[in-house]
């Protein structure tokens, strides 16, 4: 067992994850305030559902290009400008609620942008994370990461319902444009010379340095491909969980909204959970994503037969910690099981699986809620969830017994000697040779 907090040890960490908590507290709480302000302006939880559909769009159109980019160029002037971009972005949502406007476009308009900034910088922040965290840390950075994406969605929500009802949301807007001050003056601040060196796309032939070669390159990688699709199934039936308990709240349990306001804090605790137990795994491999993936559907199938509210919230809370757990070990895998110089095309990869869990799963999920009731819709996505673990469970043994054949023999080994008593002492006094030294690390956010 590794130590949980390793990563924070090392000096470039330590400034990326204080600046990525703060950031991700303001993120969290605009969130909460384009919501708000969405819904009250409009009346309609649809149009509300639009501003999110605007801000993942953009993914799904650059993602492939901004991770061919990633691939090419250094990370970190691009993020310094993108986190500068993002804090404008956050600083006009503000002047638009303090200039008295009630009007929905700007909104509309700004919560796009922001997807399109995010879209380009997301492959970026992926590669400067294996930048500065190295391979040796980087699932450990990646669990902590989700530690303080958890802590800040805590945080953020908690303070932002606070700031909405005492002043409304434009404190809110303002509060996330002054967050990305402190990405940018970690980014200043880090020391580059104990970065680790990725291979850059920048060398390579013109033909590997485009969208085509990432995705032939992807193609070409089957343990990977079955890892993008597992977690594309688990997150369109398994993660969209704010849908589902929503349903169950208004529906089967009649709890309302004091009994959905209780089942977010206990998923929020769940996830804080979830991201420490994967903190302190050695490894995280595809047997820990098949096992937290097969577990998170069977409790998500008995959920579906919950009989009451604290019985749902009971099987709630280790979902939740599965979620972080098969998340993390997804982008962990993903980046450690490829090349380096294809790192930023990968990431892309995994962001538009991401996104394209939230918008058509969530749809799915409630049309299924509203057509067969949130009880069936539960127990459905549990048992397809659960069948998509075999398969892959199933494919994933293919793939390691065929990479097993393909390794050449093993060179006969020789007969010992005779153990003798010189050559032991002097392997027990000889000078014990240098390591390398370790280098400080940090995830992206």
């Amino acid at each position: 067992m590794r130590p949980m907090f390793g990563a924070l040890r090392q000096y470039n960490y330590r400034l990326w994850a204080t600046a990525d908590l703060i950031s991700v507290t303001g993120t969290w709480m605009q969130v909460l305030g384009v919501n708000w302000y969405l819904l009250q302006t409009t009346g309609s939880a649809a149009k509300m559902g639009l501003g999110i559909v605007l801000q993942s769009l953009p993914v799904l159109l650059l993602g492939p290009y901004a991770g061919a980019l990633a691939d090419r160029i250094r990370p970190r002037p691009l993020l310094v400008v993108s986190q500068l971009v993002h804090a404008a972005l956050a600083a006009a949502l503000a002047l638009v609620v303090f200039t008295g406007s009630h009007a929905v476009w700007p909104v509309y308009l700004i919560s796009f942008f922001h997807g399109v900034v995010a879209a380009i910088d997301g492959p970026a922040l992926g590669r400067f994370g294996s930048m500065v965290v190295g391979p040796r840390l980087l699932g450990n950075a990646l669990a902590l990461g989700s530690l303080i994406n958890s802590t800040g969605r805590i945080v953020g929500m908690s303070v932002g319902g606070v700031l909405v009802a005492a002043a409304g949301v434009g404190p809110l807007f303002a509060g996330n444009a002054v967050s990305f001050v402190a990405v940018v003056a970690a980014l200043l601040l880090m020391r580059p010379r104990e970065w680790h060196a990725l291979a850059s796309s920048s060398d390579a032939p013109a033909a590997e340095r485009g969208v085509r070669a990432g995705f032939a390159y992807l193609l070409r990688q089957p343990v990977v491909l079955v890892t993008l699709a597992l977690s594309l199934i688990l997150g369109m039936l398994g993660r969209n969980y704010q849908v589902t308990m929503a349903a169950m709240s208004a529906g089967p349990l009649h709890a309302g909204g004091a009994g959905y306001g209780l089942l977010s804090t206990v998923f929020a605790v769940g996830t804080v959970l979830g991201a420490l137990v994967t903190a302190q795994r050695p490894e995280l491999s595809r047997r820990l994503l098949l096992g937290a993936g097969a577990l998170a559907s069977m409790l998500q199938l008995f959920a579906g037969l919950a009989p009451g509210l604290m019985t749902f919230a009971v099987l709630l809370l280790p979902i939740a910690s599965a979620a972080v757990v098969i998340d993390t070990t997804v982008a962990a895998r993903v980046q450690l099981d490829t090349r380096e110089d294809m790192r930023g095309r990968v990431v892309s990869a995994m962001s538009i699986v991401g996104s394209l869990s939230a918008m058509v799963g969530a749809p799915m999920l409630g049309w299924l809620s509203e057509r067969s009731g949130p009880r069936t819709t539960l127990v459905f996505a549990g048992a397809v969830c659960l069948l998509a673990c075999a398969v892959a469970a199933v494919l994933s043994a293919r793939l390691a017994a065929a990479g097993r054949a393909a390794m050449p023999a093993t060179p006969p080994v020789a007969e010992p000697m005779p153990v003798q008593a010189v050559p032991v002492i002097a392997a027990i006094t000889a000078p014990i040779p240098a390591l390398p030294e370790l280098q400080p690390v940090s995830p992206g956010r």
